[in-house]
């Protein structure tokens, strides 16, 4: 009986051919439409040019000093080498990089779900990484978000098997990713109460990683500290599309739901189990980290969806943790999926601003000065005269100053438009600008995504 149980339980391979089909599929979800908006740096994700071009640098003799630290500099060394062969910065490269991070990613969901609540609980958590919308969005760009959540995932898994010193070390590496990664220390803090020496070592430990990770960040401290105050306060006052969100706890719910669908309640149900027993570990950890997580998203009036993805994993660990309702979760997870999907099939459509981009390309004579907005595109051989991107209590005027031509997209005017009593001043540009007929426009159509583009002669 006993030989043909084991028999029967390897028809589908066991929990490791399970977690093989699982980060198949994740990697399937994240590398198609992986080359969207290629070669331009700015169309997926504006911040990609904040990490690609200067990883490439570093690899062709630029230095280790990114001087740039509204982040640390993990990511960026970690791109850096994959930049060494290319002969301009490869933006691809850098998303395969951020891909390599997913994967592992959903990996150590696996390892933190079962170390938490068992082998269905990993298979959750894991299934959950791998399908939830803004996780397999943000694999498809070459920002910091995804490796944070990698890293976090790792601490919190190593600090459920009680390596307090291990997880200290893997925390310092998610704060070198992100900064919140330093949140990863509330559990630590947690699970090493009362072991002081156990956690002075651990928190030792992070503090060294964190500066052989990203050592400028503490070598330029004058400019780290500068940049951290004004990230601070910008994303305090609030940032363009969010001015009439509602309160920062419903605002960041959205987001969540957005990215889990309603397998978020199965993950809020566990959460509450794991809040009112505290029967292990893992519920500690994983309750500690998720409730100080959120409410350090409370004071931001930036509600950008990325700003959660560190709680994804944790979140589907707690789903796993309601063991009765296991089916009715992995049913569940046919929603985030069904989205994530869709989502790829529009990042395999060609830009609406690189269709434009091939107009400009085609007919306005090269070395015209162009006015640009930020995400759009504009091919080689022209001037370009920045828009500043607009925030609230920073309503600028649009000087195109010697441009002929000027370039602009739904992705800035749009939120601009929508919140006119906030901008007042640019957004008498936009209309000002939609009094005259534009020599090309262009909208979302079949083979074609993104915002409306408009390119205007003065």
């Amino acid at each position: 009986m006993a030989r043909l149980r084991r028999s029967n339980s390897s028809n589908w391979g066991g929990p490791r051919a399970a977690l093989a089909a699982i980060i198949a599929g994740a990697a399937a979800l994240r590398l198609v439409g992986i080359q969207y908006g290629l070669p331009y740096g700015s169309l997926l994700d504006p911040d990609e040019q904040n990490v690609v071009p200067r990883a490439w640098r570093m690899s062709h003799g630029g230095g280790l000093d990114p001087h740039f630290f509204d982040w640390p500099t993990l990511v960026t060394y970690a791109v850096a080498p994959f930049q060494a062969w290319q002969a301009a910065p490869s933006y691809l490269a850098g998303r395969i990089v951020i891909v390599a991070f997913a994967l592992g990613g959903v990996a150590a969901a696996w390892w933190l779900g079962s170390a938490a609540y068992g082998v269905v609980a990993g298979a959750i958590a894991a299934a959950v990484t791998a399908v939830e919308t803004t996780h397999v969005s943000f694999s498809h760009a070459a920002v910091t978000d995804v490796p944070l959540t990698t890293l976090v995932t790792v601490a919190l898994a190593l600090l459920v098997t009680g390596r307090l010193e291990w997880a200290g070390v893997a925390v310092g590496l998610a704060t070198a990713a992100k900064y919140p990664g330093a949140l990863a220390l509330v559990p630590l803090v947690v699970v090493g109460w009362h072991r002081w020496r156990r956690l002075a070592v651990s928190g030792a430990l992070a503090a060294l990683a964190f500066f052989a990770a990203s050592p400028f960040v503490l070598l330029d401290a004058g400019d780290t500290w500068s940049a951290l105050r004004r990230i601070s306060r910008e994303h305090r006052e609030g940032w363009l599309g969010f001015e009439h969100d509602h309160w920062s706890g419903i605002a960041f719910a959205g987001k969540l739901w957005s990215g889990f669908g309603p397998i978020l309640l199965i993950s809020l149900l566990g959460l509450v189990l794991a809040l009112a027993r505290r029967s292990r570990r893992g519920d500690l950890v994983l309750g500690s980290f998720v409730v100080g997580y959120y409410v350090s998203l409370l004071p931001l009036h930036s509600h950008f969806p990325r700003y959660v993805l560190p709680l994804v994993p944790p979140l589907g660990a707690l789903a796993g943790r309601v063991r009765a309702l296991a089916s009715v979760s992995l049913l569940l997870l046919v929603v985030p999926l069904t989205w994530s999907i869709r989502n790829d099939i529009r990042r395999t459509r060609t830009d609406t601003r690189i269709v434009a981009a091939r107009w400009i390309d085609a007919h306005v004579p090269k070395g015209s000065v162009i006015a640009a907005e930020s995400s759009t595109a504009v091919p080689p051989g022209y001037r370009v005269v920045q828009s500043p991107l607009p925030f609230p209590g920073h309503d600028e005027s649009v000087d195109v100053g010697p441009a002929r031509w000027v370039l602009v997209s739904g992705a800035v005017a749009d939120r601009v438009l929508a919140a006119r009593d906030v901008y007042p001043r640019r957004s008498a540009f936009y209309t000002q600008l939609r009094r005259h007929r534009a020599a090309f426009s262009t909208v979302e159509h079949d083979g074609i995504s993104g915002p409306w583009v408009a390119v205007y002669r003065q």
